[in-house]
């Protein structure tokens, strides 16, 4: 196995497990505090590595001050990405949250190959159109007999919720992509994460659910500041650095084979059934995925 498949299937994995913690914490935590603990937890777990390791990277931003608005955009956009995220996990399940995201494939795919060449010219692959045909097929068989979170009345605002944030994060996906030919990913992890979180904080101090936190029982407070480490290093790191090395569409065909890994995790951690339909449209998608990596 090369390194970027290598690096591919441990996305995947990590991600699996990433969608159920991230779903329990949603229940656990009010959105804002939810979100305002894991991103500067993250985001400082990201600053002291490079303040450890890639102290020469900061150089770049002051040599080229335009850059701080990308990353100031970026941090917008990851704001309203994950407050209309977590709020979807709330109100669905785990695995729908991942089965959502592919739904950004299209979109993001269509973007990208408008905005950057070397992106159009991964599409220009007739496998890349059928492998994908199939890895949406299976994913749709997933979401049709795998999730019966639709006879919950939450599920609706849970799917609108969850569309908005996939919608965000195409355009998201293209100011990384932007971003990340001048920075190396650790540092648009590092001010991402921590400007998010500080965003998240005022948000959360202003509104008041802030003191809720002092309700909480320490362990489980413990258990965020984990979580959120855990979810910056796999979610935004790992995500940012494919999106670097190996393009946009690479990378939402990658997100096709989430939703498999989180089925088995869910279904371990929260319970969550898995259908021998899901089982077959798990197979789809693999099958899918494959034919659309394969190169010319």
């Amino acid at each position: 196995m090369n390194n970027e498949n290598l690096i591919r299937l441990t996305y995947i994995v990590l991600m699996g497990f990433g969608f159920p913690i991230m779903r329990y914490m949603s229940i656990h935590f009010e959105t804002l505090n939810n979100n305002a603990v894991r991103f500067i937890s993250g985001g400082l777990l990201f600053v002291f590595i490079v303040l450890l390791k890639y102290k020469h990277e900061i150089l770049k931003i002051i040599k080229e001050p335009s850059i701080i608005l990308y990353l100031l955009l970026l941090a917008l956009f990851m704001t309203g990405n994950m407050y209309f995220f977590i709020n979807g996990l709330k109100y669905t399940s785990a695995l729908s949250g991942s089965i959502f995201a592919i739904m950004a494939m299209p979109l993001a795919v269509i973007m990208a190959a408008i905005f950057f060449k070397d992106e159009r010219e991964k599409v220009k692959n007739i496998s890349f159109y059928f492998g994908s045909f199939l890895s949406l097929l299976g994913s749709f068989i997933f979401v049709i007999y795998g999730d019966n979170s639709s006879e919950n009345s939450n599920f609706i605002m849970g799917s609108i919720f969850l569309i908005t944030a996939i919608f965000i994060q195409s355009i998201q996906n293209l100011l990384v992509k932007k971003v990340s030919n001048k920075l190396h990913p650790i540092i648009i992890s590092a001010s991402t994460a921590t400007l998010t979180g500080i965003i998240y904080l005022i948000l959360a101090h202003d509104s008041g659910v802030i003191y809720q936190l002092y309700d909480v029982n320490l362990g489980l407070l413990i258990g965020l500041i984990l979580a959120g480490m855990y979810g910056m290093l796999t979610g935004m790191l790992f995500a940012f650095y494919i999106v670097q090395k190996q393009g946009v569409v690479v990378f939402n065909i990658i997100q096709l084979l989430v939703p498999l890994s989180t089925a088995v995790i869910s279904y371990l951690t929260l319970g969550e059934e898995i259908s021998i339909y899901q089982t077959v449209g798990a197979l789809i998608v693999i099958l899918g995925c494959v034919i659309s990596l394969k190169k010319k």
